[in-house]
């Protein structure tokens, strides 16, 4: 059985688009939400700051995260996201366990 895949991704909007990140997102997570392999995908909104957002993914393997990653309806995103990000998502992997 494949590893869970958990990730936390940073984004960084240029200054008063924030709104543009949650249109985007609201599009494109249903479709991400049905993908297999997809156990969670869910973006939030910094507290007091309308341009940042954590997007925390959850996956049942590394195959399922390469498929999506591969997915034409993300290529598509990545491309259009570069309209309104201040530049690349942080994406940070974390430990299978938790720490405590």
């Amino acid at each position: 059985m494949s590893e869970q895949i958990r990730l936390v991704i940073l984004i960084t909007t240029l200054p008063g688009r924030g709104h543009e990140q949650i249109a985007a997102f609201e599009r494109l997570a249903p479709t991400v939400r049905a993908e297999e392999g997809c156990l969670r995908y869910d973006l939030h909104q910094v507290a007091g700051d309308p341009d940042r957002f954590v997007l925390i993914e959850q996956w049942a393997g590394r195959q399922a995260l390469d498929a999506h990653d591969a997915a034409p309806h993300m290529v598509e995103a990545d491309a259009a996201n570069k309209a309104f990000r201040a530049g690349p998502a942080e994406v940070i992997r974390l430990a299978a366990d938790p720490v405590a």
